[in-house]
Order: C-alpha cells, then structure tokens, then sequence
C-alpha cells in the first residue's frame, strides 16, 4: 500500500499535489510519503510481535532498517520516531544513523569490507552488533577493540547456500557469493571468537539476498540458522541473538504479489519452532520503495518514420540507474493523465549513453511535451544510487507529511558541483 492516489485526474502524494510541487521545486525529484515509511514499518513490526518473535529483553524485535535501501536523513528519522533501527555498511551511514537520533545500541554494522579506522568508529559509537563477515575480518575487529581497550560484540554472518533474490546481482545468500562465511568455517570461527580478548560474540546472522517473492528459500536458510544455533549450544557455547537479514520483496506492480509481513513472520516462528534467541531482522527496500515516486517531465516526444516513439525526459540514468543496472520495471504514470487509447512509447533519458533506457514498447496513456511522470516504487535505491554522470545535478528529495511537504535534499547549483574540484597547482 502507498499514498500516492489520483484526485480529480491528478496524482497526489498524501495531500499534496503533485503537480504543485514540482512547479514549487522542479524536475526531476524525489518525493517521500511519511505515511507510507510509517504504516510499512508498523505493519513488519506488528506481525513479528503478534508471531510471537521477541528481541532483548522480551520486547520487539529489533528492526535495524537497510540505510542502503534510502540514507536520507529525514528518512532515517522518520522511521526512528517509531523505534527503528539501523542496517548499516559504512562510518558514512552509521554517521547518518547517529544523525537521524538512532542510537548505538540500535545500530547494526554490516558489509565484507570494513576498514579498522570504520571499526573504531564503530566502536566507540557504541554499535550494538558487528556482523563479521571473514576470518581476517574477526581478527581485525579483535585487533581494533584490543586498542581502544574494549571488546567487539560481533555475530558472525553465514552464507547459507540457498539461491534467491529477484536478480542475480541482489542475490547474496550463495556459495559463490562475497557474503559472509561457510557453514563449515562458523562454527570453528565462533569458538575462536569466544576465547579472543578483544571478542564478544553473541549470534549469528545470515541474509540471503533482496526482492525475494518465495518464502521457501527464506524457510530453507532459517532452518540451517536454527540448526547451527543448536549445534553451538551443544558445544557449550552462548548464542543470544539471531539476525536473519532483510529481502523480502515488495510488489513493483508487473509481479506477483509478495508474501505478507503476517506469512513471513508466520514462517519464522514455525521454522524457529521456540528457539530462545533475541532475534533481528534487516528490512529495507520493503519498507522504502513503494513509500517514493520519482517526478520527471517530458521534454519531447520524437518520432521515427518507422513509428517507433521515444518519450525523452529530464531525468537519465543517473537520477535512477535501477532500469539500466537490473533490468528493474517501475511503473510509469502520468500525473495528469490525458484521455485517449495508450500509446506505445520507449522511455528514455538525455544521458549520452543507449543504457538510458527506462523502459521499451511500454503503453501508457498520451504523453506530450511538458508533462510530469511519476516512475513508482523509487523510494528504495533510487537517490541512494545517483550520481553526476554527465555533469547533470544530483536530483533534490522532497518527504511529505500530510498536507506539509520539505525538501530534504536540495538540489545543488553548478557552482555547489564545480567547488568540490580544485586545479592541479601547475595548471
């Protein structure tokens, strides 16, 4: 469910119109819906609760939200408010966390590469979990800790082996995979963890990829997680915490229905059949994507003799590379949509590049030069992946509440983009 609905033939975003903001701010931009990050979150939080999941303490699970999937701070805070966590896999997102009120203790640090000086960072920002994805990775955070006269909590990520995710390049949970260590390493690296001085390790944590529309490979890797936690119980070893990652996909409109929050937290709690651990869960792009629409307006229409018609926007591939990058549909709707049978259009950028492409013979209702289109689902990975390819300006973020809306990243001036550069001293 999202909060971008027609009214009187135009799109709006909870109550604000569309077509007024982007007059207000311009095009192309990304628009937030407040209403759509809080009802996701709660809904995911609510049927975890109610399937009896619980995290530290008894209480809710903590639900550490992907800072990749959307970093924007007002974002961040948004989902705060409401007890969110954070997901992170750098300094410059845990540093975004902290800025969005999250606390260490709700922040969980991921990714295969981290640098020692990111886990000082991290731990003297007081993370709650580092989630260790090598051998040489653990001795380092042991080494870092050991400095700073502390030890890391950490759990170890493990790649199940189990094949998902909606494409190839978001899938994370294979062998072949960069993510996380075998089953057959985990156990070894987690006794060496319990007797290194500068290690804390307190559970294991697996995530198997995103976009995923079947909870049997979800079901599949839960039940290695769970058989790994009683394996190292039976060896005398503590394991109070089971992260068990994000990937739950959401509907993008020209796919089948997803599994609900309810389905999925179901699921769990069967698989986990009573385990007592203080489990975690990693969402984003479930709780983001459907929440943002990209604005972009037509520049022209150009017509082949052949026939062929391309729609020719402001906004490229730099402003959102998920089409060129993984093949990935949105769905494209006018704000304003004009009577008469669709027509079939490909939909293109200005960037010099034939990957420029949104999307091929797709029918939509008339377009004409001037008007505004709204790619949907573009909350998650959509600014967080843009760039100045071309020298084009990094495309302003826009959340709206209610009738209220802020520009929460603005659209910077060419002589924002040409100061960050400086001559060579000999040029």
């Amino acid at each position: 469910m999202n909060h971008f609905d027609l009214r009187d033939g135009e799109l709006w975003c909870e109550d604000v119109s569309l077509t007024a903001l982007a007059e207000a701010v311009g095009a192309p931009v990304y628009v937030y819906s407040s209403a759509t990050l809080e009802r996701h979150y709660t809904v995911l939080r609510d049927a975890l609760v109610g399937a009896g999941l619980k995290g530290e303490h008894g209480g809710p699970p903590l639900i550490a939200f992907a800072v990749k999937a959307n970093s924007n701070v007002a974002v961040l805070k948004t989902l705060a408010r409401l007890g969110a966590g954070a997901d992170t896999v750098s300094e410059g997102e845990i540093r975004r966390a902290l800025a969005a009120g999250i606390p260490g203790e709700r922040i969980v640090f991921s990714g295969v590469g981290k640098t020692a000086e990111e886990l000082a960072f991290a731990l003297k920002n007081g993370v709650s979990e580092i989630n260790v994805e090598s051998e040489p990775e653990m001795h380092l955070a042991s080494q870092v800790a050991q400095s700073l006269g502390t030890r890391a909590t950490i759990a170890i990520r493990v790649n199940p082996d189990v094949s998902a995710g909606g494409h190839a390049k978001i899938s994370t949970g294979k062998a072949d995979n960069k993510f996380g260590v075998s089953f057959s390493e985990a156990e070894r690296l987690y006794a060496q963890a319990a007797n290194n001085a500068g290690l804390k390790p307190v559970g294991v944590t697996c995530h198997i990829g995103s976009q995923i529309t079947d909870l049997a490979p979800m079901a599949e890797a839960f039940a290695k997680m769970r058989g790994l936690v009683e394996r190292l119980r039976a060896e005398g070893l503590g394991v109070e915490r089971l992260d068990l990652g994000g990937g739950l996909g959401v509907p993008y409109f020209n796919q089948p229905t997803p599994p609900s929050p309810e389905d999925y937290a179901r699921m769990i709690a069967k698989t986990m059949g009573g385990l007592d651990v203080a489990y975690s869960f990693e969402p984003g792009r479930m709780i983001c994507a459907n929440a943002g629409v990209l604005l972009a307006r037509v520049l022209h229409i150009h017509e082949r003799p052949e026939g062929r018609k391309f729609a020719v926007l402001d906004a490229g591939m730099n402003d959102l590379i998920r089409p060129a990058m993984y093949d990935a549909y949105h769905d494209i709707r006018p704000v304003k949509p004009r009577a008469g049978e669709p027509v079939v259009y490909d939909v293109v950028g200005p960037i010099c590049e034939t990957g420029d492409t949104f999307t091929r013979d797709r029918a939509l209702p008339p377009l004409a030069a001037g008007d505004l289109v709204a790619f949907m689902s573009a909350g998650a990975y959509g600014a967080v992946m843009s760039s100045e390819y071309n020298s084009r300006l990094l495309v302003p973020e826009v959340l709206v509440k209610g009738a209220h809306w802020a520009v929460v990243r603005p659209r910077p001036t060419y002589e924002d983009m040409l100061a960050k550069e400086a001559p060579a001293p000999w040029l």
